[in-house]
């Protein structure tokens, strides 16, 4: 897929993400997708393949916000099979917490499926107002 196809998708999937629809990003996954937090922070590591994204870290992780959350695209820059999302999120926890993010994200495509995210984000604001979730291994 060309750079324009990838952002288009990138496009799309964020379109949903804004209205609450996160199905949109997980039916793009393939089944080999890996969702990474490098660094070295509580979260560090690389979550896949795509049924331990969906089971072991999204589903526990969208299991703490009252009333849903909505993820919007501020920027997104395409180049290859690579796709750069700048984004924020809104959201409350069950503890009535806010939890008004800002990510960056890096995706690769291949074959027109989500194969891999980078996910950068405000890790002292998961470290005071979310739960850990126990797990994967060190980033890759």
């Amino acid at each position: 897929m060309s750079a324009a196809q990838n952002e288009k998708l990138l496009r799309e999937i964020f379109d949903q993400l804004a209205v609450g629809n996160g199905r949109a990003l997980t039916d793009a996954m393939a089944d080999d997708f890996r969702w990474i937090f490098p660094g070295h922070w509580s979260w560090s590591g690389t979550w896949g393949p795509k049924s331990e994204v969906v089971h072991g870290l999204l589903r526990p992780l969208m299991a703490q916000f009252a009333g849903g959350y909505r993820c919007e695209a501020d920027r997104i820059v395409a180049q290859g099979d690579q796709v750069v999302v700048q984004a924020r999120s809104h959201a409350t926890t069950l503890r009535g917490e806010r939890y008004d993010q800002t990510y960056c994200f890096v995706y690769r495509v291949t074959g027109g499926r989500l194969s891999e995210v980078v996910e950068h984000c405000d890790t002292a604001l998961v470290e005071r107002v979310l739960d850990r979730i126990p797990g994967p291994g060190p980033a890759s």
